[in-house]
C-alpha cells in the first residue's frame, strides 16, 4: 500500500514509517517544515507539505494514498483540550476523504480511554467516554467516521520508550530537574503501562493491514510499571533524591502533569495480541531503558 502518515517525522511516527517501508509499503509523509521534509526524504518517504490544522492538506494526502496512519498530535499540554479538538477535526477530515472508499484509517489514542474500575487493566473493547482526559475527543471522532462506513480503527498508546525518549515520563524528567527531586505520589504503587518504540510501530501496520472498523488496539508490552519504580530510576539517572509527595504537594511539583501523576492506569494487550497476531519482541522494558538513558535527549 501507499500509506499517508501524519506525524511521520515524530518520535512514534518515524518508527512507523521505517516499519512500513521494511514491510514493503511506500509512505507519503506529512511535513510542516523544511527540516521535517528533509528527514522524511532521507528516510525513504515521499513528502506531502501541510500540518494538522490544514485540513485540506490532510484530505488531499489521504485521497492520494491507499490507507492512512494518523500519528500526528500537537504536544502542547498548556492547551491540551484545544489540541485534542484539533485532533478531532483532523480525524474527521481524514474520514471525509476516505468515506465511500475501502481505504483503512488508523488513528491514535491512549490506553486510558479503555479504563475500567479501580485496579482493572484497560481493555480494547472498553471506551470510557467520561474519562477526564480530553483525548476522548479522538475516539468520539473515530466512532463517528466508522459509523459512516470508514474502515477506521485506533491504536492506543501507553508510555512509549527507548533510551532517548519516554512518553509522559519525559515530562517527569523535566519536573525532577526543575525541583531537584524525583517524586511520586503517596506510596507510588500506581501503575503506568509501557511499550518499547520498536514494538509500538508494528501495531499500527497490523491495524492498517487487517484491523476491524471501530476496533481499538493496545500497543502494550508491560501492563503496569509503578510510579515509584519510575521515580527511583529517574533519581538514579539524574543523581537526585527520591521523595513521596502528599496529595497537597502534587500540583506544585508536577504542574499540568498533576492529573496523571497519581493515576493508576494499567492496561492489557491480550485482545490485540490475539486479534492482530502481534507480540512484543524487544527485551528492554521501561526501567531498563531509563537505566541506559541518554539524558541529553530528555
Amino acid at each position: 500500500m501507499h500509506v499517508f502518515v501524519t506525524g511521520a517525522s515524530g518520535f512514534v511516527g518515524s518508527a512507523v514509517v521505517q516499519d512500513l517501508i521494511k514491510a514493503g509499503h511506500t509512505v507519503l509523509g506529512l511535513a510542516r517544515s523544511d527540516r521535517n521534509a528533509a528527514d522524511l526524504a532521507a528516510a525513504g518517504a515521499e513528502v506531502h507539505r501541510g500540518d494538522l490544522e490544514d485540513l485540506d492538506s490532510l484530505r488531499s494526502g489521504a485521497a492520494a494514498s491507499d490507507g492512512v496512519i494518523h500519528c500526528g498530535f500537537i504536544h502542547d499540554f498548556s492547551r491540551f483540550q484545544e489540541v485534542c479538538e484539533v485532533d478531532r477535526r483532523a480525524i474527521e477530515a481524514l474520514g471525509d476523504a476516505l468515506a465511500g472508499t475501502d481505504k483503512p484509517l488508523v488513528v491514535t489514542s491512549g490506553t486510558g480511554m479503555g479504563s475500567g474500575g479501580p485496579g482493572e487493566p484497560a481493555t480494547e473493547d472498553r471506551f470510557d467516554l467520561h474519562h477526564p482526559n480530553p483525548r476522548t475527543a479522538s475516539e468520539v471522532a473515530l466512532d463517528a467516521i466508522a459509523a459512516r462506513g470508514v474502515r477506521a480503527s485506533a491504536v492506543r498508546l501507553p508510555q512509549v520508550h527507548d533510551t532517548r525518549k519516554q512518553g509522559l515520563v519525559t515530562f517527569l524528567v523535566a519536573a525532577a530537574r526543575e525541583k531537584g527531586v524525583s517524586a511520586y505520589v503517596g506510596d507510588g504503587l500506581n501503575r503506568w503501562p509501557a511499550v518499547h518504540l520498536l514494538d509500538a510501530a508494528p501495531v499500527y501496520r497490523l491495524a492498517l493491514e487487517k484491523g476491524t472498523p471501530g476496533a481499538r488496539y493496545h500497543a502494550v508490552a508491560e501492563e503496569g510499571v509503578t510510579a515509584r519504580a519510575i521515580a527511583e530510576a529517574l533519581g538514579r539517572g539524574l543523581k537526585l533524591p527520591v521523595a513521596s509527595l502528599s496529595p497537597e504537594e502534587v500540583a506544585g511539583h508536577f504542574g499540568w502533569m498533576a492529573m496523571f501523576a497519581g493515576m493508576d492506569m494499567p492496561a492489557s494487550s491480550a485482545l490485540t495480541q490475539q486479534r492482530l497476531g502481534w507480540r512484543p519482541t524487544q527485551t528492554a522494558g521501561m526501567i531498563e531503558d531509563l537505566d541506559h538513558a541518554d539524558w541529553s535527549t530528555m
